[in-house]
């Protein structure tokens, strides 16, 4: 595909309030804020248009300064998917339209991968939503409850995310060096009519359970199509600890 016609938007959201680093988007490092770390990701994209949604009026002033595009959402979200759902309707996005998903506290994200998942969905007419995958071959991290795995068909199609070992390789317990063990990248691109269908859709409880929200799309029948991404992301930041060690990393 001639990657200059893949036509897309990226929606950047950013919350203030966070249970392990409150504050975290507006956070300085080297100079800049994280948020705008990540939109200056952004705009090394081929997207037609960069969004940042927020519900908090700190986010939105800062934000405003390098965006022209820069969105209050509601507060009452129950997921950064729902956020996105209310960004498609007041920016009017037609169905047939795709959004990637930039989480606003991923600044060394490539943009090369941002390029990739609206391709694939692209590619791929039938599924609402694409995502990215890498590899996974140590055990310890095979083992982490906070690395999601994912498994698929033949055609790249997710047939389970889980938190738990899969699949599960019952007569062996060594170092895996095939790529059976995939690691669910959480970038996304979807199809703007299945972000408004999302809100009317129930929880299942799978998503409960697990507490992966793309739970709730496969139950109500919405296929999710994943490719392993052209190169690593580096590393998200969840708590101050994790800020402290990429200053180096950014400028």
């Amino acid at each position: 595909m001639n990657r200059n016609l893949t036509q897309y938007h990226i929606v950047i959201p950013a919350r203030y309030a966070s249970s392990r680093f409150p504050g975290k988007p507006i956070v300085d490092i080297n100079g800049k804020t994280m948020l705008q770390h990540v939109y200056e990701v952004a705009e090394k994209s081929n997207a037609q248009s960069i969004v940042i949604a927020t519900d908090d009026q700190r986010i939105f002033d800062v934000a405003s300064v390098f965006c022209d595009k820069v969105l209050m959402t509601s507060s009452e979200h129950q997921s950064g998917t729902d956020r996105l759902a209310e960004v498609c309707q007041m920016m009017a996005w037609t169905d047939d339209e795709v959004v990637v998903n930039l989480q606003g506290d991923e600044p060394l994200t490539p943009p090369e991968l941002l390029q990739q998942v609206a391709e694939n969905i692209h590619n791929y007419q039938d599924a609402s939503i694409a995502t990215l995958t890498t590899p996974v071959h140590e055990q310890d991290e095979i083992h982490d409850s906070n690395i999601v795995k994912v498994v698929t068909d033949i055609n790249g199609y997710a047939l389970y995310f889980s938190r738990a070992i899969i699949p599960f390789q019952r007569d062996l317990h060594e170092r895996c060096d095939s790529d059976l063990y995939q690691r669910h990248l959480g970038i996304y691109a979807y199809r703007v009519a299945f972000l408004n269908a999302y809100n009317q859709m129930s929880q299942c409880e799978l998503e409960t359970v697990e507490k992966l929200e793309q739970l709730r799309a496969m139950y109500h029948g919405y296929k999710i199509h994943t490719q392993q991404a052209v190169m690593l992301p580096g590393p998200g930041i969840d708590t101050p600890d994790d800020l402290k060690k990429i200053h180096s990393l950014l400028v």
